[in-house]
């Protein structure tokens, strides 16, 4: 058993969870994240590192990847530590405040506060009720692009409506052959700066849109060939494709977390939007595992969140202390 003592532990090495180390040690905490994935960087590192972020301030685009490095190199003067390719499974408050976390290799972290920052906590891919889907599995059907590259002069077709549907297909119609997207509506849920490229993009030719449409079956002889799509008229077409990609979003459950005693409400964790605290006094949510009247499934929404959880979190890990600033060679400003 390892057991390891810090001011703050971290759960989650996703975006969120690496920026909450960057403002924390400006405050002189000391981080250990765990994740159960075996790299740091979450959903962007896991499911989609090529994918273009857009809403990241200062950068008009940056892949995902990109931002994980950049976040490491932003936090190593901190010297976090890791645990990671270990699900938290345990979580106990001792008398005096204090917390104990434990992973499933034995793991143990002792800190002053927890901080929740799993993102969808343990999460899948909602895959469309399409005949024969399951059977192409691995064989032209995936839920996320990992390598673009592996679409160069292919046949795509992307199906669904929201932000990740619309980044895929602007990113990719510089890549593959033919690019078809095909949505149940005739709007998208994404951003609407998004959407506006996406309808030039067809009204140039360079990729096919198909609105108020949904895919009825896969079919092909071990590798996906076409797609049978039911339009708006209820007749069905037929497109070919090497590859389809059915973007609908990701399942989320909170595993164990949903045995710790917080609010939850729909498989998202309740807080305080003065510090992001949950009802456990010394254990905090942010990112996109936390639910709140208004909130935002953005990245830097998540930052926002990290950043007013620190000033709470210092209260704790240093009660005697008065947080105030001075000037230091170490990002400009730093605590004491």
């Amino acid at each position: 058993m390892e057991l390891i003592t810090t001011d703050i532990c971290i759960i989650g090495a996703g975006p969120v969870g690496l920026f909450a180390v960057f403002e924390t040690g400006l405050l002189k905490m000391r981080c250990h994240l765990i994740d159960v994935l075996p790299q740091v960087g979450g959903q962007l590192s896991e499911i989609y590192p090529q994918k273009p972020i857009y809403d990241i301030p200062g950068f008009p685009t940056i892949n995902a990847q990109q931002l994980v490095d950049g976040l490491m190199e932003q936090i190593e003067p901190f010297k976090p530590t890791f645990s990671l390719d270990e699900r938290v499974n345990e979580l106990l408050q001792l008398e005096d405040g204090s917390f104990i976390t434990r992973t499933s290799d034995d793991t143990e972290v002792r800190s002053k506060v927890v901080v929740i920052a799993g993102g969808l906590g343990c999460f899948e891919p909602r895959k469309p009720a399409i005949d024969g889907l399951e059977d192409f599995e691995g064989k032209g059907v995936a839920y996320m692009v990992k390598n673009p590259e592996a679409y160069r002069g292919r046949k795509v077709i992307l199906a669904g409506g929201g932000d990740s549907a619309l980044d895929w297909t602007i990113f990719l119609a510089d890549i593959a052959e033919e690019v078809t997207l095909i949505h149940r509506g005739d709007t998208f849920r994404g951003a609407p700066d998004s959407a506006d490229k996406v309808f030039e993009l067809a009204q140039q030719g360079r990729i096919n849109l198909v609105l108020q449409a949904h895919i009825k079956a896969v079919k092909g002889n071990g590798h996906l060939q076409r797609v049978e799509v039911i339009g708006r008229d209820n007749e069905v077409s037929v497109i070919e494709a090497d590859h389809l990609i059915p973007l609908f979003g990701l399942t989320p459950k909170l595993g164990p977390i949903a045995d710790w005693g917080l609010n939850v409400d729909k498989s998202a964790i309740m807080v305080d939007t003065i510090d992001y605290s949950t009802n456990v006094k010394g254990v905090y949510a942010i990112g996109d595992i936390n639910i709140y009247p208004g909130k935002l499934k953005l990245i830097l929404c998540g930052f926002h969140e990290a950043a007013l959880m620190a000033q709470s979190a210092f209260k704790l890990v240093y009660p005697d202390q008065k947080l105030s600033f001075k000037y230091t060679t170490v990002y400009g400003v730093t605590a004491f």
